[in-house]
């Protein structure tokens, strides 16, 4: 999705505003491909590093779908809601800590 904004951003650059679009674009494909790099090569393989990147940009994708639903663009805040809730609570499903703490111990005082 950040990779989405990232290309739409570069493709509505003016003149006008050319820092602030290059590094508003900028910034969200490299934090983009950093959340597959998260997905890839974190969760995929059960990373317990992976959980805390992945919490944090699905609470701010929490907090830009409220942004977004005081814009008037309720549909896109939605579905953005939707999916953020979906990834979290995947995330923190008894499966998926049990994986990502090393197969259910629970020696871990956070996770």
């Amino acid at each position: 999705m950040l990779i989405v904004l990232g290309i739409a951003e570069a493709l509505t650059i003016h003149s006008a505003r050319l820092v602030l679009g290059l590094t508003t674009a900028g910034f969200f494909l490299v934090y983009g491909v950093a959340l597959v790099l998260v997905a890839v090569r974190g969760l995929w393989r059960a990373a317990r590093w992976s959980r805390g990147p992945t919490v944090f940009t699905q609470l701010i994708q929490l907090l830009i779908a409220y942004s977004v639903w005081n814009g008037g663009a309720r549909a896109i805040a939605g579905a953005l809601a939707v999916l953020a809730l979906t990834v979290l609570v995947c995330v923190f499903q008894k499966v998926s800590t049990d994986a990502l703490i090393g197969g259910g111990s629970n020696d871990h005082p956070v996770l």
